[in-house]
């Protein structure tokens, strides 16, 4: 079980090709496109597929699963993404790890046309950086969403490409959800009466998100509880001063571990992300680091000792695991109750 379905609908891989070294891909089959009550994907992080093409060892056709509904291959055909199989996805990832995130293009071509080699390499100098567009306006939504009206306590979750399993986290405990588009301003947010505030997920560099990073202050100056969650962790130290950089092949995969700077506790936890918080610039932020990657001690979390406000760079609500740090809602829902 590799969570491909989660990953391939995550919003955070909008603009990437994702490649999976696991060497057997597609042997469960796809779920349905069942959706919860309240009208959140059941199986899937979004609507729909997000990556711009996928790269496996070897496709599985024959899938054996009591949820599947379709092959991995109609799905992809059926939302019109590129595949590729028969790659050394291992060999390929060590070329990552060894030289970086590569811009890269995945022609599709009929039975027995031939590829103009020379011609892709002409134009795989051309590529365009995602990363220098406004990812996160491609995957936000339009217009705000809301789940379960009828609950009291209420949470706002600034869409940046929301993964559902974080609106779920939510629902499931007790929670009356409004998803708002991320460039509201923090006047639109407070309208909806928020007991918290949650920063999602998202793709890209997190400088882009100006509007967000604004509106992010804003919130902390009044006090607003915020928890940022993945590119939410970065816009909420961004709007307390801090600075960015770019990772050389990012950490993408269900088993990074981080270390709690207090504790001294090890957590295994989901990632999916390019970018990390400076830790040298978050002097005189107000923001102290709060978790820590054990493998490259990049800034896993910052937390404000002062204010309800605190973000991790890993994914919590784990989707498709795992669930160590699924206790980090409870702890922060705790900071809204009023």
């Amino acid at each position: 079980m590799v969570g491909y379905t989660e990953a391939l609908t995550d919003p955070s891989y909008c603009g990437q090709i994702l490649t999976l070294t696991y060497p057997l891909v597609g042997n469960y089959g796809v779920p349905s496109r069942k959706k919860t009550a309240s009208e959140v994907p059941t199986y899937f992080e979004s609507d729909g597929i997000k990556v711009r093409g996928l790269i496996v060892h070897n496709l599985c056709e024959t899938p054996s699963h009591w949820a599947s509904s379709c092959t991995l291959h109609d799905w992809l055909l059926e939302e019109n993404i590129p595949g590729i199989q028969g790659i050394d996805t291992r060999q390929l990832t060590k070329k990552l790890r060894e030289k970086g995130v590569m811009l890269g293009i995945l022609q599709v071509y009929e039975e027995n046309e031939e590829p103009d080699v020379d011609e892709l390499r002409e134009e795989a100098t051309k590529i365009p950086d995602p990363n220098a567009s406004d990812l996160v306006r491609l995957v936000s939504i339009a217009k705000p969403i809301t789940y379960l009206k009828e609950r009291g306590r209420r949470a706002v979750v600034i869409d940046c490409g929301v993964k559902a399993g974080i609106i779920r986290s939510l629902l499931q405990r007790g929670y009356t959800v409004t998803r708002v588009p991320y460039d509201f301003s923090s006047e639109e947010i407070v309208s909806n009466n928020p007991d918290v505030v949650i920063i999602s997920n998202g793709p890209g560099d997190p400088s882009v998100c100006v509007s967000t990073i604004e509106s992010v202050r804003r919130l902390v100056e009044n006090s607003i509880p915020v928890m940022g969650i993945c590119l939410g962790n970065q816009i909420l130290s961004l709007s307390q001063g801090a600075e960015r950089y770019k990772l050389k092949y990012g950490h993408r995969s269900q088993n990074q571990p981080a270390l709690d700077v207090e504790t001294g506790r090890c957590y295994i936890t989901t990632q999916n992300h390019g970018y990390a918080i400076d830790v040298e610039s978050l002097g005189g932020t107000g923001l102290k680091v709060s978790f820590l990657n054990a493998n490259d001690k990049t800034v896993e979390g910052v937390a404000h000792p002062e204010r309800a406000c605190f973000g991790v760079q890993f994914h919590p609500e784990a989707s498709p695991g795992p669930r160590d740090t699924d206790f980090l809602f409870d702890e922060f829902l705790k900071r809204g109750v009023r």
